[in-house]
């Protein structure tokens, strides 16, 4: 699998992400890597909505091959809030800190067994002239009441995968290498799951 796809983000921890599961044959390029446009409103309901906006106006403005993801953490105790909303929880876009200190406030008295929670990622495929296709990806675990390593973004430092439950280590996604956390996250699914289209769109 040859060529290059575009994500249409300007973060860069994302960029790194795809790369490394697509592998060194593909070029991943982002929004910066190509001539601006007017992005429009991310005002879906739902992940899928957000992704397919996203995917679709940026193939159809730049004629490349895009991807576009919308992901975030759903809580339990806060009935899958804040989902659409994690990126700018605390009222400020991408304020990672603000958002985490706002999520452990809000679950300040709730018990660790009702802590569960559940990373969401939608991904959608866009190939100009083609119908889009959208995948989802999950990733369960639960939220610990301190933040807890520095690998990773988002709310990386508050979840602990089943995963590292299991294990007994009770490792936070922001513990994990970049290896084992593209192995078990959410994106990781995502992205794992689209490859096959990708590949037949990248060779068509």
């Amino acid at each position: 699998m040859t060529g290059r796809v575009l994500l249409a983000t300007r973060n860069a921890k994302k960029l790194r992400e795809l790369q490394r599961i697509v592998g060194a044959e593909v070029t991943v390029l982002g929004l910066a890597d190509v001539p601006d446009f007017p992005e429009l409103p991310e005002d879906g309901a739902t992940f899928e909505e957000n992704a397919l906006i996203k995917a679709v106006q940026t193939a159809r403005e730049t004629g490349e091959i895009s991807l576009a993801d919308d992901s975030g953490l759903e809580v339990d105790a806060l009935n899958g809030m804040p989902g659409v909303l994690s990126a700018r929880w605390s009222g400020t876009h991408g304020a990672d800190e603000a958002n985490n200190a706002l999520l452990l406030a809000q679950l300040a008295d709730v018990p660790d067994e009702r802590r569960g929670a559940g990373f969401v990622s939608a991904l959608a495929l866009a190939v100009p002239g083609r119908k889009p296709v959208v995948v989802r990806g999950e990733w369960r675990g639960r939220i610990v009441r301190s933040a807890t390593g520095v690998n990773g973004f988002g709310y990386d430092p508050l979840f602990v995968p089943t995963e590292s439950d299991e294990a007994g280590d009770g490792r936070t996604s922001a513990e994990l290498d970049p290896a084992e956390k593209d192995r078990l996250s959410h994106r990781g699914r995502a992205i794992r799951a689209l490859l096959p289209q990708l590949r037949v769109a990248l060779l068509s």
